[in-house]
């Protein structure tokens, strides 16, 4: 038993050491477009096996390279996007609330890691993490040379959008679709400089529903007497990932462009349909996955609500069809990206992420041993099998994928290791149980 404990600890020290143990990539620096879409898991595309909606351009993205079976991101929008930027699991980030992110962590996001690498670097879409009426130049300090963003709580973002760019409000956009709006300012900002890398971080405000907390609701689509259904912002979703394909490859820039499609979190439970009497009316989201409907599970710590897709393409680099069962996390961008941009590791301080360049650029396993994921007062770490929670709770998840067992009683040898091995990963993080 001690023998097995040792070789636990030594993997977990090994995961978590400090990131420049990694070589840098000898390839080309790529341009890194990161695509996080809203709301959406796997089960809402066709290369996870998704029936309800038509997603050729992610099908087709899918393709071009690999598609990771488990990636793993926190159960709701704002932690995750917290642990892109941070490398960090959001626990650790003072317990950053809705719509804020530490002072004293805005020097150290990814964005500014990849500035200092000489990358050029741009967010649009979702920002969430401040008040851009309150603070209009956040995500400037954070990193990001150029924005275009709607205003999070205060106004639309799709129809009639309300715009931050670059600090200001964006006049002209009465009859504009924010998610064209987002993704142009991507295509103008990607093909503005061929001198120096870009890092582009589409946020996107697609497939989550309309801003439902303003004093009058927004209005509905032109020739609509409703709010676009799931479906239908799922073809936009969609859509949007192939217009962004078709400039990078008339651009000449597509090759050698990293493009990385992940969900923040799983699909929506239910989704606003209609606006009436003030009061918003919601109808639940299920999707169809074979003959299997599956009900969306976004603020769940279930694989309904924190698996979700995980694409990356880079024709350069990583060879196409490829399917792997690597496991990943959100919080292993920051350090992936890092490895691929040749980013100096030195001063980011402690890291949760595991970087999975080894998998990008020779086609092996990175060397991550559990996944984590949090929300509110729970929590879990798992291997591609098991899955173990903070209140005790261990699911083989091969033969029990909705969780509706616990492992109790005498283990197998191999549900008996890798418990073990997620005790000591949750000692490792500095949770105690």
């Amino acid at each position: 038993m001690k023998n097995l404990l040792f070789i636990i600890l030594s993997f977990l020290v090994v995961e978590h050491a400090v990131l420049s143990l990694e070589p840098k990539s000898e390839a080309p620096r790529p341009n890194i477009l990161l695509i996080l879409a809203d709301d959406v898991g796997q089960e809402v595309l066709g290369c996870y096996g998704g029936t309800s909606y038509p997603t050729p351009q992610l099908d087709a993205l899918a393709e071009s390279g690999i598609r990771f079976n488990h990636g793993y991101s926190m159960a709701v929008c704002h932690p995750t996007r917290v642990s892109i930027l941070s490398g960090r699991y959001p626990f650790r980030m003072e317990k950053a609330k809705w719509g804020s992110y530490p002072k004293k962590e805005e020097s150290r996001t990814i964005a500014q890691q990849l500035k200092k690498a000489g990358y050029r670097t741009a967010v649009a879409g979702k920002w969430q993490l401040t008040l851009l009426k309150e603070d209009p130049k956040h995500p400037h300090r954070l990193g990001f040379d150029e924005s275009c963003l709607f205003g999070w709580h205060e106004g639309p973002r799709f129809h009639n959008p309300l715009i931050w760019q670059n600090g200001k409000i964006r006049k002209g956009l009465e009859k504009a679709y924010g998610p064209d709006v987002y993704t142009d300012f991507l295509i103008d900002f990607m093909k503005a400089d061929r001198k120096k890398p870009f890092f582009a971080f589409y946020s996107m405000a697609l497939c989550h529903d309309v801003t439902d907390d303003l004093k009058k609701p927004v209005e509905y689509p032109p020739g609509l007497d409703r709010y676009l259904n799931y479906k239908e912002m799922a073809h936009d979703m969609d859509r949007m990932v192939g217009k962004l394909q078709k400039a990078l490859k008339e651009s000449g820039l597509r090759d050698n462009t990293l493009v990385l499609f992940v969900g923040d979190n799983g699909t929506a439970q239910r989704s606003i349909i209609r606006a009436k009497n003030g009061k918003y009316i919601r109808d639940p989201v299920f999707s169809m996955k074979g003959d299997k409907k599956i009900p969306g599970g976004k603020g769940k710590l279930t694989d309904g609500g924190t698996r979700v897709p995980w694409l990356v393409s880079w024709p350069a680099k990583i060879k196409p069809k490829q399917v792997v069962e690597d496991l990943v996390d959100v919080s292993d961008l920051y350090s992936t990206f890092c490895v691929l941009a040749g980013a100096d590791p030195q001063g980011m301080g402690k890291i949760d992420g595991v970087s999975f360049a080894s998998r990008l650029l020779k086609g092996v396993p990175g060397p991550k041993r559990f996944a984590y994921a949090e929300h509110k007062n729970k929590s879990w770490v798992r291997t591609q099998r098991f899955k173990f929670y903070k209140s005790g709770k261990f699911f083989d998840m091969n033969v029990d994928p909705d969780e509706k067992n616990a492992l109790k009683g005498k283990l197998s040898k191999q549900a008996m290791g890798a418990k073990l091995l997620l005790l000591e990963a949750f000692k490792g993080l500095g949770i105690e149980l």
